[in-house]
């Protein structure tokens, strides 16, 4: 499922336009993506959290040439699985 169906789905489901829902899907996305920015952990029961993983600079190796070459340290989001959805998917 993209973001469009799930507008979609949203939208036949509730019993809203589709404008409405996209305004809704919009502005759970764009505050989900805040949180993470700000380096907060969304925890959604029965579903996942996702958080964001710091990892330190390394020394890597470029796979066409082999060159060795500095990694700088980044940041990433994560998302781990909660256990009811494991379960869901897994039956």
């Amino acid at each position: 499922m993209n973001k469009s169906e799930l507008v979609e789905t949203l939208s036949i489901k509730n019993n809203l336009t589709y404008k409405k829902s996209e305004q809704i899907v919009n502005l759970i996305f764009d505050a989900m993506s805040q949180a993470l920015i700000d380096n907060d952990r969304i925890e959604i029961r029965g579903f996942g959290s996702f958080m964001v993983k710091e990892y330190k600079a390394y020394m890597g190796r470029n796979p066409k040439t082999g060159e060795i070459i500095q990694v700088n340290e980044k940041k990433l989001p994560f998302f781990k699985v909660g256990k009811e959805l494991r379960e869901r998917v897994d039956s």
